[in-house]
């Protein structure tokens, strides 16, 4: 199956995106603009999972959190600029799955495609779940899923427009989320060295006391590691919605080179502030989340309703932007023949029939939620658990192959060049399946990983006989 792409890989290379025209043959519109790209990849790194997920790899972790977090960022860093590279010289609403497609083969691409789909819709029902529990505790009077219909209406209503408007909201989100994290920085940089009124500088107590910098050992670290892993999710969505900006390949290339340094400073710089500000331990992070619990310390006023607010932003801006992403890579495929037909239709430069699909799934994942919380829509978690994990491990397979491609058929493409290649390449492979096994030791993590593992072998086996009946016409 790892062979050169057949005659069917070669006709849905063939439907794949040309720069300026997409996968589509020109059917979407270009409405994104160089500073809604930004402000995607910059918004794709601060999410829910930053704000609210770290309390637990902070009490996994301790201290080393900050390490954690700066290895499985390292992964992270890679696995885009190898992104970055295939996007910026092949653009295309379909990303990493007609990456796949084109160098791997159809079931490959249907693989991936359809399960990163599946991963963003089941993620829709969560985010607006979380949304609507936060909003649910302003205004108790209400019920949960009055917000949760609110949610999705004005979010389906958003995407079903012009791509403009999904780009002015995520930029105006992800304004505020660096707005936020950005303030957040600054105060506990000042507070670190004693400049911040009413705060005493507390060295490096924190992070060699309470039982050192590692208190739970390797093993905690690693629980850390997993934590921090899931975290990072959402970047890819930056490479999609380049296939629908006026100049994609130098957008993809801007956006991929200025997220990286953004990783370091927003992720590891926060967690390097949180735990040095104040003891891994304190009860105050498990019971506010780690973010509340510094502000509340740094006797900031309404520290945890102003948290409230941002990770109901956080929230929100992961509503839109996994509609979005769900919609396009659920159109690319189809449009490449891998999925229904009729619902590959494109109305005023927006394919209105897969963002309605996309959106009725996710808001059915929510109903579940309602009526089989423990059971179906459990089942549906941890079916994309370890997605994100198999996303990029094609990816890295997929930049092997397409590296080679490129220098030799069409080198002046390479506008973005993964480093060291292919070793780094094979680094991120490593790092990859690495994760794969720390979810195999952990007991809480497996289960995930062995839905996902099932949930990936239907689909190659269906992409598989698909390919094969297509190869035979």
């Amino acid at each position: 199956m790892n062979r050169t792409p057949s005659s069917a890989a070669s006709a849905g290379a063939r439907n794949a995106a040309a720069p300026g025209t997409g996968q589509d043959g020109g059917a979407l519109s270009h409405g994104l603009k160089q500073r809604h790209l930004s402000m995607i990849a910059l918004g794709g790194v601060i999410g829910a999972g930053l704000f609210v997920g770290s309390r637990e790899g902070i009490a996994a972790a301790g201290p080393s959190i900050v390490l954690a977090y700066a290895v499985s960022g390292a992964l992270v860093m890679l696995v885009m600029r190898m992104l970055g590279e295939m996007s910026a010289a092949q653009p295309s609403s379909g990303s990493f799955s007609v990456h796949a497609e084109r160098s791997i083969g159809p079931w490959a691409g249907f693989t991936v495609g359809w399960m990163f789909t599946a991963l963003l819709c089941v993620a829709v029902a969560a985010e607006a779940l979380g949304a609507a529990d936060v909003l649910h505790q302003w205004f108790p009077s209400t019920e949960p899923w009055m917000w949760v219909l609110l949610i999705m209406v004005v979010f389906t209503a958003t995407n079903l427009t012009a791509v403009g408007n999904f780009g002015e909201f995520e930029f105006w989100f992800a304004a505020l989320k660096v707005a936020a994290i950005a303030l957040f920085l600054i105060l506990g940089v000042l507070a670190i060295f004693g400049l911040l009124p009413g705060a005493s500088a507390p060295g490096t107590s924190h992070l060699t006391g309470d039982g050192g910098f590692l208190p739970k050992g390797v093993d905690g670290l690693m629980v850390g590691l997993l934590a921090s892993v899931f975290a990072y999710g959402g970047l890819e969505t930056v490479t999609i919605a380049a296939a629908e900006s006026k100049d994609p390949a130098r957008g993809v290339a801007r956006a991929v080179r200025t997220a990286m340094w953004r990783i370091a400073l927003f992720y590891v710089g926060s967690m390097a502030v949180i735990v040095t500000v104040i003891p891994w331990s304190a009860p105050s992070i498990a019971k506010s989340g780690p973010y509340v619990a510094v502000l509340d310390y740094l006797k900031i006023p309404a520290a945890g309703q102003i948290m409230n607010v941002v990770i109901l932003i956080a929230l929100l801006s992961a509503v839109n932007a996994n509609i979005y992403g769900s919609s396009r890579m659920a159109y690319s495929l189809i449009a490449r023949g891998q999925g229904p037909a009729f619902l590959g239709k494109v109305s005023g430069g927006v394919p209105r029939r897969t963002v309605l699909l996309c959106a009725m799934f996710g808001f059915f994942a929510v109903l579940l939620s309602f009526w089989w919380p423990t059971t179906v829509f459990q089942w549906l978690l941890n079916m994309v658990g370890a997605a994100v994990l198999v996303v990029w491990g094609f990816i890295a397979v997929a930049q092997l192959r397409t590296r080679r491609r490129l220098e030799r058929e069409a080198p002046e493409k390479l506008i973005v060049k993964m480093w060291a290649f292919p070793y780094l390449t094979w680094v991120a492979l490593a790092g990859v399946a690495v994760v794969l096994v720390l979810m195999l030791r952990d007991e809480n993590q497996r289960i995930q990983l062995l839905f996902t593992g099932g949930f990936g072998l239907v689909l190659t086996v269906i992409g598989v006989v698909r390919q094969r009946a297509l190869s035979r016409r």
